[in-house]
């Protein structure tokens, strides 16, 4: 009789490998450096937020530190901002920024419930080529952006042919439907990465778990739904964070697939032409930044708690 020993696909960690790390990163050095990077990286912005409240004819001849100096405010920046306009460009930016929303949130949640799927299948129904799939998958993030939006213009609005035997029919997207282009568009450059990492957080779930659910009956999609979309929250609230910041501050995507169309132009566009032509307008740009940024980040701040557990997880243990 031979005697068989199982062994565990889970690494083994040494005890207080987790109390380790946090001293590692809890020393004096660490502080201190964390403190300097910190301050370099906030007095830009603060500049800016000086920047926002100072008046067109002192932000043109003096730096934003001069305001400390002979100090001059005004609200006129954000009120021509967001009911004005600015260089030409007649309305504020509110419009604009419902907008951003309706591009943003949908491509968010299409490109985490794709990926989320496609990682599952990928790391726990074993069939012949998912890892060479998940490779080709992993290099696409090698493409760049640029290079292929000009081909999934003609793509949308052209359809595809060879020679002259058409394979897609042509969709004319952005005459009728510019959003959804842009949907589709964030949602194709947002799957390489957003499959590579959950699938790799998914791929540490415990097997045990996996395997005495199908003991029990249930199929892929019950197990996907009840066991591994509760354990993979961290992660999706992390990619979410991400991916929203992406979309939501997405200027070269947004001009290429919606144009000008004012039912499709997102707020950076906006705030790309109220600068003007030659970019005078700086005090303009300042305040509305600081309008732009107010939605990212109450939903950074909504998500925290599982953004840090999401780069946490899986990370240490003990």
């Amino acid at each position: 009789m031979t005697a068989t020993t199982e062994v565990s696909d889970t690494p083994v960690i040494k005890p207080g490998g987790a109390k380790e790390v946090r001293r590692a990163f809890s020393s004096r050095t660490a502080s201190i450096l964390i403190i300097v990077l910190t301050i370099l990286w906030t007095i830009p912005t603060f500049g800016v937020f000086v920047t926002s409240f100072r008046p067109g004819h002192d932000v043109a001849n003096s730096g934003w530190w001069e305001f400390f100096v002979h100090p001059k405010a005004t609200w006129e920046n954000y009120h021509t901002v967001l009911f004005v306009g600015g260089s030409g460009v007649t309305g504020g930016i509110i419009p604009y920024l419902v907008n951003s929303l309706v591009i943003t949130i949908p491509a968010t949640l299409i490109s985490l419930t794709i990926a989320a799927m496609a990682a599952y299948c990928i790391a726990w129904i074993r069939f012949r080529g998912s890892d060479s799939i998940f490779f080709f998958i992993f290099a696409l993030q090698v493409v760049p952006l640029q290079m292929s939006l000009i081909p999934l213009q003609r793509f949308y609005n052209l359809g595809a042919h060879i020679g002259t035997v058409p394979i897609f029919p042509a969709l004319h997207l952005g005459q009728h439907h510019p959003i959804v282009q842009i949907w589709i568009s964030h949602t194709m450059f947002a799957l390489p990465l957003a499959v590579f990492l959950l699938h790799n957080f998914i791929a540490q779930l415990p097997r045990d778990l996996m395997e005495a659910a199908r003991v029990d009956g249930a199929n892929h999609f019950r197990i996907f739904r009840t066991i591994v979309l509760p354990l993979i929250t961290p992660a999706l609230a992390s990619f979410a964070i991400f991916e929203f910041l992406w979309v939501w501050n997405d200027l070269l995507v947004a001009l290429t697939f919606g144009g000008y169309n004012v039912k499709s132009t997102p707020v950076t566009a906006r705030l790309q032409q109220m600068i003007g032509q030659y970019g005078a307008n700086w005090q303009l740009l300042t305040a509305g930044a600081f309008v732009a940024i107010i939605i990212p980040l109450i939903v950074f701040f909504a998500l925290q708690r599982f953004f840090v557990r999401g780069l946490l997880a899986g990370s240490v243990k003990g």
